[in-house]
């Protein structure tokens, strides 16, 4: 139990456990945005096409319901594809916020990562490592012309 509890402190003081909190709070706030998107901006115009029908209330009725006296003695059976098709928007707009904001960020670490680029600073390994690279190319150069001379 003692080296559960010890292994459980490494995990959350490593930063694992805060990265997913932070993930997942600001997945739902990311979803509170899409939804919007989806619900208020895209699917509205879409309605026009389908006489301003709303599309999550879109369904094919396989069986009608049968109220008698205001309750309902036979329920419904419908095939909800408005939902479906909601969804289908939902997944294509996340899908592409998700590859523009990766995107941006490979431009941003692409950038940080080259030592010439002077406009970002350069982490401290990737200066060492040009650094290195440089001074094993300048000992090439000198053996290869030690080389010739002999």
């Amino acid at each position: 139990m003692k080296n559960f509890l010890k292994e459980f402190k490494e995990f959350a003081i490593k930063g694992n456990m805060i990265d997913i909190a932070i993930g997942v709070i600001i997945g739902g706030a990311f979803n509170k945005v899409v939804n919007v998107l989806v619900k208020e901006i895209f699917l509205p115009p879409l309605s026009l096409l389908t006489d301003g029908s709303n599309w999550s209330d879109r369904k094919w009725i396989l069986r009608e319901g049968v109220e008698v006296e205001g309750q309902a003695k036979i329920e419904e059976i419908a095939i909800g594809y408005g939902k479906l098709i909601e969804a289908g928007f939902d997944f294509l707009i996340i899908g592409f916020t998700v590859f523009l904001v990766v995107k941006f960020m490979n431009v941003l670490r692409a950038r940080a990562q080259d030592p010439e680029d002077k406009a970002v600073s350069t982490p401290k390994e990737i200066e060492y490592l040009k650094k290195n690279t440089d001074l094993l190319e300048r000992q090439v150069v000198l053996l290869e012309k030690i080389a010739q001379e002999q």
